[in-house]
């Protein structure tokens, strides 16, 4: 299977889990979706891969999924929720870049076998984590703001896709220039740097607007109240 045809298929496989996270267990399951999505991305963003013809780092599909959660929390419940998944994000990141950096310190027993690849993975996590929370909290209170900023001026139903992109892609812009520049800078050559910035920003921009029927969908259920919890 090609990395385009699991791109895609990963895309509308994370798109499922929210709507069902949120079908069934209401903003809680939105809460609880936030720091999957940052905990994920920030170990999947280790693997560089080719995609479409470019470099690409993994972990753009499920972290860009943060904004459609706030999105949500921002059209059907308030920007007061939304800023509390943020934070509760914020807060899980830090936790498990602390703890696992804990853990890799501690002498492994001689029939472990996993210690060496835990130390590949989270030893270099504290910049990919201080990166991240730098661009995740900047990006999605700024994402918060415009949303609220824009459903001021377009409120009808049928704007939702003008509240949605409009905050998102300028959201995931912020968010990309920051992160690459702190995660990357000095590790990657400049063109390899201006390649991961501009695909990293173009794949979360497909990822914006493909997850514009999920709000529609989210309220939807909200508005008929078929939100299980």
């Amino acid at each position: 299977m090609t990395n385009e045809i699991l791109w895609f298929a990963a895309l509308f496989i994370n798109f499922a889990f929210i709507l069902f996270f949120y079908r069934f267990l209401g903003k809680t399951g939105l809460f609880i979706w936030i720091p999957i999505s940052v905990i994920l991305a920030n170990i999947e963003v280790l693997k560089t891969v080719e995609i479409f013809g470019f470099t690409n780092t993994l972990g753009n599909i499920i972290y860009a999924t943060s904004f459609l959660v706030t999105d949500i929390l921002s059209e059907n419940h308030s920007k007061k929720e939304a800023s509390k998944a943020v934070f509760a994000g914020f807060l899980s990141l830090a936790a498990m870049t602390i703890l696992m950096n804990i853990a890799i310190r501690f002498t492994p027993a001689e029939s472990d076998f996993a210690s060496e690849h835990l130390s590949a993975i989270f030893s270099v996590m504290p910049r990919i984590a201080l990166a991240s929370l730098a661009a995740f909290l900047l990006s999605e209170y700024h994402d918060i703001w415009a949303y609220s900023f824009w459903k001021k001026k377009y409120s009808e139903k049928k704007y939702i896709w003008i509240r949605n992109n409009a905050s998102t892609m300028v959201s995931q812009l912020i968010d990309s220039a920051v992160f690459t520049l702190i995660a990357f800078a000095g590790v990657f050559d400049t063109k390899t740097l201006v390649e991961i910035f501009l695909t990293t920003y173009i794949m979360k921009w497909i990822v914006a607007v493909f997850d514009t029927p999920c709000v529609y969908i989210a309220e939807s259920w909200y508005r008929k109240g078929k939100i299980l919890a």
